[in-house]
């Protein structure tokens, strides 16, 4: 319920957006706004898990077989840098290699598992559509548990976190597919192996700052390397470039309005997320951070005792 209340939320913008359309005297019904929208989503997730996720779970499934055969030939290549004896370069690869073959083995049995939950997710999605068609009446509902001066005060305060919450979502994910689009274009280019799995990954991990981009990269470099340290070295100085990018212009412009998230606050918020409700917990992690955040500053932050 509350993962349906949170999409219904986030969604009931583009509906009234839809909503406000006009084809001469003759605009959509709310109803119909909501018809609209689903037939949207629905049409960008069949053209994405039809062309996007098939060569992502072919290249993963790849991964996981050339891996072990690949590891050996780059501890060769280390082998014959200075002091490498000293690094136990055997035992190390022996582990990443078992991690890593164990990790992409699981995740490529566990895509039917995760699709199975599609009872799950259409309740979800019903639910969402309730939500948007009788949102208003619960929420007026809800105020009039308060008394009139809480009242008007809980108001502003939800709809202020209506709207940073939103912008912060839609600002998030044009970032993370920046980056996806982007690393997946270099990596092409550079002729790096699975780049359509490795820019899938730097787009769907770049929701956690630094950490994120820091743990694919290094996925990235290594793939990269299992070729040649030029490619390697190309997929660093792409990724040095973008970050820089994106600091300096990017998120100064696309992040300016929306909710300043610490990395801290994300980091826990998806620990947190993921630990008590999976995938889904960490789906809704981040909207949530965002929520609590702006409710703590109007009702628990004390600006002037700073």
């Amino acid at each position: 319920m509350y993962v349906a209340a949170l999409f219904a939320v986030v969604l009931t913008p583009a509906v009234d957006r839809i909503a406000s359309w006009r084809i001469g005297s003759y605009h959509p019904s709310r109803p119909l706004a909501i018809v609209l929208l689903i037939a949207i989503v629905v049409g960008v997730l069949a053209v994405f898990f039809t062309t996007g996720i098939p060569p992502v779970v072919h290249d993963l499934h790849q991964f996981s077989i050339d891996l072990p055969q690949r590891i050996p030939q780059t501890v060769e290549r280390f082998k014959r840098m200075p002091l490498a004896s000293h690094f136990g370069l055997e035992s190390i690869a022996e582990r990443a290699e078992s991690a890593a073959s164990a990790t992409a083995g699981y995740l490529v049995s566990a895509l039917p598992d995760w699709l199975s939950h599609l009872f799950d997710i259409l309740t979800a999605a019903f639910l969402c559509v309730y939500f948007m068609l009788e949102g208003d009446k619960a929420y007026r509902f809800f105020l009039s548990l308060f008394r009139q001066p809480q009242r008007e005060r809980l108001d502003l305060t939800l709809h202020h976190a209506n709207q940073k919450v939103g912008k912060w979502l839609a600002a998030q994910g044009l970032l993370m597919l920046i980056l996806g689009v982007t690393s997946t274009i270099v990596f092409g280019l550079l002729h790096v192996r699975y780049f359509l799995l490795l820019g899938f990954l730097m787009g769907l991990f770049n929701i956690i700052p630094i950490a994120g981009g820091i743990f694919t990269i290094a996925i990235a470099a290594c793939v990269a390397a299992l070729d040649s340290w030029a490619k390697m070295g190309g997929v660093l100085i792409f990724y040095l470039i973008y970050v820089n990018v994106e600091n300096a212009y990017l998120t100064p412009r696309i992040m300016r309005s929306s909710v300043n998230l610490m990395g801290l606050t994300v980091l826990i918020s998806l620990l947190l997320g993921t630990s008590l409700a999976g995938i889904v917990g960490a789906l809704v992690a981040v909207p949530t951070a965002a929520l609590i955040t702006v409710v703590l500053q109007e009702y628990a932050v004390h600006d002037d005792e700073l």
